[in-house]
């Protein structure tokens, strides 16, 4: 009893100390909370994300895209200089990338992928690849990794499919939206995981899509694959409104197993306008080496 009433004084005597001097004050960015919030359920989200992808069924977009390679395991990162261009897009699968070179305006880049196979052109050094759109043995070139599919996937947020797990979980974020005022709002955020069909007790996930409390659109999308690493991250800014249809005009895309990003900032955006099967036809000069990409 004594011991512990000894060990109960000693608390009330260093309580000030506590208090007082051995405390130290440190300065941090002041946040206010978001003045609009908008609520919603699972089954809301689900619905609005299923309404955007399936209101899509072609793009015709003008974009500037530039790239960036390496990281903090390079130590050192390079950026590519910005290539103006366009991203064509049809469903179920179709999407062509062409950027051109500088002033000139001649093929710099040219893409195209049938949702199964690619053919990539580089005119400026007389180089062609072809391969499927599931990279089996990357290269230590992480640009050499790139598919099309990359741009489908994160342009593009799709919901779950009919054998998919959706589920929802909240949080919060800190948005910084005056990087001059330093003005830092605290919003509460969503996200929705998609997951595979069980297989006995255990389902993997395939994609993490962030929702915006204040728009209920995506700001962010995280793309796993298979062995439940993420292979893409994508995220969404600068929505515009296109026939009706919410549309970010820049998506930047990271692969961190790539160590490669990309920005794509869309300049001009028509959708949902008729494209031919020759839109999507990309022939290789019969002096170009293949390289066939796996």
């Amino acid at each position: 009893m004594r011991i512990r009433q000894a060990f109960a004084a000693g608390l009330i005597g260093l309580a000030p100390a506590l208090t007082g001097c051995l405390t130290h004050t440190h300065v941090v960015p002041k946040t206010r909370l978001a003045s609009v919030v908008m609520s919603t359920s699972l089954d809301q989200l689900g619905r609005q994300i299923n309404l955007r992808y399936d209101s899509i069924h072609s793009m015709n977009a003008a974009v500037e895209i530039s790239a960036t390679t390496g990281g903090n395991l390079q130590g050192k990162i390079k950026e590519t200089t910005s290539l103006r261009g366009y991203i064509l897009m049809r469903k179920p699968a179709d999407l062509r990338v062409l950027l051109l070179v500088p002033v000139v305006g001649t093929r710099a880049i040219d893409m195209v992928t049938d949702g199964k196979n690619f053919k990539l052109l580089i005119p400026p050094r007389r180089e062609a690849m072809v391969g499927t759109n599931q990279v089996t043995t990357p290269s230590k070139n992480g640009l050499e990794n790139l598919r099309p599919v990359v741009f489908f996937d994160s342009m593009f947020v799709q919901g779950p499919e009919p054998d998919q797990i959706i589920s929802m979980t909240s949080d919060t974020r800190i948005v910084d939206v005056d990087k001059k005022k330093h003005d830092l709002v605290e919003e509460p955020a969503y996200a929705v995981q998609i997951l595979s069909e069980p297989e006995g007790q255990h389902a993997r996930t395939l994609r993490v899509i962030h929702i915006d409390s204040t728009n209920l659109l995506p700001y962010q999308q995280d793309i796993y694959d298979a062995a439940g690493n993420v292979s893409t991250k994508a995220f969404y800014s600068n929505y515009q409104y296109f026939d009706n249809t919410p549309f970010p005009t820049t998506i930047r895309i990271e692969r961190p197993q790539d160590h490669y990003g990309l920005t794509v900032v869309v300049t001009k955006l028509t959708l949902n306008q008729k494209l031919d099967d020759d839109q999507f036809e990309l022939n290789i000069p019969a002096s170009y080496p293949v390289k066939t990409m796996n």
